[in-house]
């Protein structure tokens, strides 16, 4: 009976540490499906993170694309700008020297419309002062005649008779 009861002891302490090591494990399962079930959880948050992710980038890829699209433009209109404001240069300065060019010429005439006034003016006063010569000539033409015998012929010439308007 000895043997019976140290196998019955025997078995309660196998069946003891079987229990033991059953419970054991049936614990570290329930520990590792909570870990499991965190673990997927987790997974599943960033996976969310990264498609929340994806899409901001595309959304800033777009608004890249907008903007790069817009600063072409903006490149080009300002080379526009450039070439215009070149161009406007150019204009300008033709016209500074064209008005320069008819602003001499404009001077010129009126220099030389100035010189034909004092001409006209010079002549007119020429004309003036020639014939008060003429009448002081004639005057004293008409003096020298009232003297002169018109019986000789010098006389008559000089004084402008002839025989018949004796």
């Amino acid at each position: 009976m000895k043997l019976a009861i140290a196998l019955v002891g025997l078995s309660v302490v196998v069946m003891g540490v079987l229990i033991f090591q059953v419970v054991h494990q049936e614990l570290r399962l329930s520990h590792l499906k909570v870990r499991l079930s965190e673990n997927s959880e987790q997974v599943t948050r960033k996976e969310e993170g990264i498609v929340a992710l994806k899409a901001k980038i595309s959304e800033l890829q777009k608004s890249l694309d907008e903007v790069n699209k817009k600063m072409e433009e903006l490149k080009k209109k300002k080379a526009e700008i450039e070439k215009s404001s070149g161009d406007m240069g150019k204009s300008l300065t033709a016209c500074v020297t064209e008005k320069a060019r008819l602003t001499r010429t404009q001077a010129h005439k009126c220099t030389l419309s100035a010189g034909v006034i004092s001409f006209a003016s010079a002549k007119s006063k020429a004309q003036e002062n020639i014939q008060s010569l003429k009448q002081q000539i004639s005057d004293r033409d008409k003096a020298v005649c009232a003297f002169v015998d018109t019986t000789k012929e010098e006389g008559r010439k000089l004084c402008g008779i002839t025989q018949e308007t004796q």
